[in-house]
């Protein structure tokens, strides 16, 4: 498998598809806590409050954290993603992950195509960004250790609420995109109707006939855009975003074409490319987009560790 290479440093993977490749590359605990125990980890269902809502989710703490996330959710209205925390967790990276804010056990309404309302206005990524935050909040006073390196994971409409959240809060070290964009949502909604759920759009388009539909083509919804760049270049954490070549709901190559442009800048943003894979590269079954991202994730805990001694 090909991967594209853009990594300021490298490190090597072995993977089921293929080897020896190198990549540049306020807390609420619950009165009646629901609390389990595995070779690897303890799950603790804990609440925090945001924006008047008492959300809900599950801290995955692994005895010996190298590092913590919180995980940001797509567009979808989703509960916690607990199987995709656990393979986290097994790699010592403590992790908050909940449901998103009118889904499952969490308070507050969910906004989205599905409910007949716009997920993507500024007031609402705002909303969600700031969740993010209180989540943050949240697995920082349940650790209780500053000492371990705090991160962002997340998928597709995480690229506009992680960006958003990092930009307002030092605590964040670091960041992880999945199939993310870097460009405005009104661009990735031209993108998307232009593409139409086509799984086979690349057979039949271009890179250039899809950069003209995404930057000129008539928009169908009109109200203000967010565009994930102003908050980007206010932040100077290492960040690494993984995509799929295939990906018919953002224009990758555009995406990549912004983040070059941080990079000429000297920020410490880098991306993995497959080929091969869409949108859903972080469930893909090629578990190669996970893997890099943990590996990248342990070697910022390393250079994080070493800065400070």
């Amino acid at each position: 498998m090909k991967i594209q290479k853009n990594f300021s440093l490298y490190f090597k993977m072995n993977t089921n598809l293929f080897c020896n490749i190198f990549i540049w590359l306020s807390l609420i605990i619950l009165p009646e806590i629901v609390f389990s125990q595995s070779t690897d980890y303890t799950i603790q269902n804990v609440k925090f409050e945001s924006q008047g809502a008492t959300l809900s989710g599950s801290i995955l703490k692994p005895k010996n954290p190298l590092a913590a996330v919180v995980i940001i959710h797509g567009s979808d209205p989703v509960k916690r993603e607990i199987e995709f925390a656990k393979r986290l967790a097994k790699e010592g990276i403590a992790v908050l992950t909940y449901d998103k804010r009118g889904v499952g056990e969490s308070e507050g309404i969910y906004a989205g195509p599905s409910v007949g309302t716009n997920n993507i206005d500024t007031t609402n990524l705002n909303l969600l960004s700031r969740d993010a935050n209180e989540a943050v909040k949240a697995i920082q006073n349940y650790l209780n250790n500053k000492k371990i390196p705090i991160g962002l994971v997340g998928f597709s409409q995480a690229g506009w609420i992680i960006p958003i959240t990092a930009s307002k809060n030092p605590q964040i070290d670091f960041m992880v995109l999945f199939s993310c964009p870097t460009i405005t949502t009104l661009e990735q909604l031209r993108f998307q109707f232009y593409t139409n759920g086509d799984t086979d759009f690349w057979d039949n388009h271009t890179e250039a006939d899809a950069l003209e539909h995404t930057k000129n083509d008539p928009d169908k919804y009109q109200f203000v855009p967010t565009d994930p760049k102003k908050s980007l270049s206010k932040i100077s954490i290492p960040g690494l975003w993984i995509f799929g070549e295939k990906d018919i709901q953002i224009p990758v190559k555009l995406c990549i074409e912004e983040l070059n442009t941080f990079k000429v800048q000297g920020k410490p943003f880098e991306y993995a490319l497959f080929p091969t894979l869409g949108h859903n590269t972080a469930f893909a079954s090629n578990t190669a987009p996970f893997d890099i991202s943990v590996q990248w994730i342990k070697q910022k805990t390393l250079n994080f560790k070493n800065s400070k001694n």
